[in-house]
């Protein structure tokens, strides 16, 4: 009965062997695992599948995703390469995506940049196109993310021509560039609240701050009533930089309305809690210009929320090891002006627990419960 045992047995280990897991459930474990951020085993079943079908598409890009994660740049940019022309082995049309890629990662040749982001909206276009066509008289099909992506695109070309770090910003058609880029993303989504947001900051940038008040209030107008959680609301670096703009536009309201919804949702966020801290410390200085108070509440009020916010950044800072040092030192000087005006961190409240025992209320009949 022994070696009839080991017999079945040998059989299964032999028929396992000649079934190797597919490419197709290779690629979902791979993929499974970039989405849990474990980029090192992930890049053992990439290989894995490369070993099998070297030039598998899916599998070079899930590459080149996993060597950027782990920080191998050089690699990553080599590999994200090798599916855009004229590589040989790149797939007809690129995939889009490694365009962007490639744009990311030339961060230091800014009309390198730009080219890779116009490949990648020209092949979104050619997609949206094809889409428009195939869903054309039934009014089926969802093309708004292939819009948001061609938007996004063309939102991260002005901000690479507004960069004051490259020589582009002070060219005599950069002004006109930035307005063609983000007339063309309003054409593609009319309405976009990114494009809008982008619109407002050029306009900021021209000292025409009404006109920026008014993009300002658009974008924000198209989710401003969306839940915390809606997949719909921009992402957070976009309201984060809203936050920013309506600071710069002394609109601290709608500022701290945008900062609720973020932290209803992630109440550990260092930038939410520096830029509420920073918008009651400029609600403070108002204040006390205009009398003494601002939204019914007085200088030394927000002044004491101020401080409260900027420690709160402070600790958070300092427990994730956030990496935004220039962050972390203004918070460190605006509560250096606090302290300079008496505002001191304010004492820790200990929550009182929800319900006293009343032990001399309790029945004799209890009297002999164990305690343990």
């Amino acid at each position: 009965m022994g070696r009839t045992r080991t017999k079945k047995k040998a059989k299964a280990t032999e028929s396992s062997s000649k079934n190797p897991p597919s490419v197709q459930a290779l690629l979902e474990k791979a993929e499974s695992l970039i989405e849990q951020c474990d980029y090192d085993l992930a890049l053992r079943f990439i290989k894995r599948i490369l070993d099998q079908e070297p030039k598998n598409v899916v599998a070079r890009e899930m590459l080149g995703v996993a060597l950027l994660e782990t920080g191998d740049l050089v690699e990553a940019k080599e590999t994200f390469l090798t599916l855009i022309p004229p590589n040989p082995d790149a797939p007809s049309p690129p995939p889009p995506s490694a365009y962007l890629y490639l744009a990311q990662l030339s961060d230091d040749d800014p009309k390198s940049s730009l080219s890779y982001y116009q490949s990648a909206i020209d092949v979104f276009g050619v997609q949206l196109k094809g889409k428009e066509r195939a869903t054309a008289g039934d009014g089926a099909g969802d093309d708004s993310e292939i819009k948001s992506n061609i938007v996004r695109a063309l939102i991260a070309m002005v901000e690479i021509w507004m960069d004051p770090s490259y020589d582009l910003c002070f060219e005599p058609d950069a002004e006109k560039t930035c307005e063609g880029l983000l007339n063309h993303a309003l054409q593609v989504d009319p309405g976009n609240s990114e494009a809008l947001q982008a619109l407002a900051s050029v306009r900021m940038s021209q000292e025409r701050p009404d006109d920026a008040k008014a993009c300002l209030e658009e974008a924000w107008s198209t989710w401003k009533d969306l839940d915390p959680d809606d997949p719909r609301l921009p992402p957070l670096s976009s309201r984060l930089s809203m936050v920013k703009l309506f600071l710069e536009l002394a609109l601290y309201t709608p500022a701290l309305l945008v900062l609720k919804g973020i932290m209803d949702n992630d109440d550990q966020d260092v930038e939410a809690w520096y830029l509420e801290g920073w918008c009651f410390y400029l609600m403070s200085e108002q204040a006390k210009e205009s009398g003494g108070s601002l939204d019914e509440m007085t200088s030394e009020e927000l002044a004491k929320d101020s401080r409260d916010c900027l420690d709160t950044c402070v600790v958070l800072h300092t427990n994730q090891e956030h990496p935004d040092e220039p962050l972390l030192d203004h918070a460190k000087e605006l509560i250096s002006k606090l302290e300079a005006l008496g505002i001191q961190t304010s004492p820790v409240e200990e929550e009182e627990p929800e319900g006293e025992v009343e032990w001399e209320d309790v029945d004799s009949e209890d009297e002999d419960v164990e305690m343990a």
